[in-house]
């Protein structure tokens, strides 16, 4: 099954019948039966999961995820009970630079499972949510590239990325730098902290994976109030 081109958002639910068709591991499988939403799905009908993960790096080709965090939720509510969180052991070694970004030692991942088995649950949490994340080449890159390592076939889904909502709403100056400063205007910073801080949400540790999902769920909620109905269609935010 060849990946989707970038560019315009393929048609979601089409794809996941066709990979439900071509999956060979049974848990992809039974992911991809589950299916996912319409493009025409209004937002605030659909069963939204917000997702963070930790890395010891920047790069899904040498680097490895260290945790995941799940928190579901709909543009009313956040439940909180419902959350899931692991810390696993990463395929490569830490850096020091990534335990100082998400402070998870090698004390922390020598007992930790690996991610295989714990991919079932994540996968069967995962199934029939729409995904929202803050930054969808983290999330997406490193699963699919961590499905595929595993299991020689990649992982694909559809998500809503906080990220690109904002970027969005604050396009980038065209003016160099230089002439930004003598004017005066600094650029916007669209990091999840920074964004948050533009809806009046609380500032939250950075960097933990749970603590991150459920701030990124915060900021779709907030987006959506100032900027979308309810009736907005998925597929006008989705990639």
């Amino acid at each position: 099954m060849r990946r989707h081109s970038t560019g315009a958002p393929p048609d979601w639910p089409a794809l996941f019948a066709q990979l439900a068709q071509a999956a060979r591991d049974p848990r992809l499988a039974r992911f991809y039966q589950a299916g996912t939403v319409s493009a025409d799905t209004p937002l605030e009908q659909a069963p939204l999961l917000a997702l963070d993960v930790e890395t010891t790096g920047l790069d899904s080709r040498r680097d490895s995820i260290v945790s995941l965090g799940l928190v579901p939720f709909d543009l009313r509510r956040i439940r909180c009970r419902e959350a899931r969180y692991w810390v696993v052991k990463p395929a490569c070694e830490l850096s020091g630079q990534s335990v100082t970004f998400h402070h998870i030692t090698h004390s922390d991942i020598q007992s930790a499972p690996r991610l295989d088995t714990v991919l079932e649950q994540l996968l069967t949490a995962m199934a029939g949510k729409l995904v929202v994340v803050h930054y969808r080449p983290i999330e997406r890159g490193f699963l699919d590239q961590a499905v595929r390592q595993l299991l020689g076939e990649g992982l694909q889904f559809p998500v809503i990325d906080t990220m690109q909502l904002e970027a969005r709403l604050h396009p980038r100056q065209r003016r160099p730098g230089w002439l930004r400063q003598l004017l005066g205007r600094q650029a916007v910073s669209i990091r999840l902290a920074n964004s948050r801080l533009r809806y009046g949400l609380p500032p939250y540790q950075a960097h933990h994976a749970l603590t991150d999902a459920l701030a990124t769920a915060e900021l779709l909620q907030a987006q959506a109030a100032r900027h979308y109905p309810p009736s907005t269609a998925v597929g006008n935010l989705w990639s």
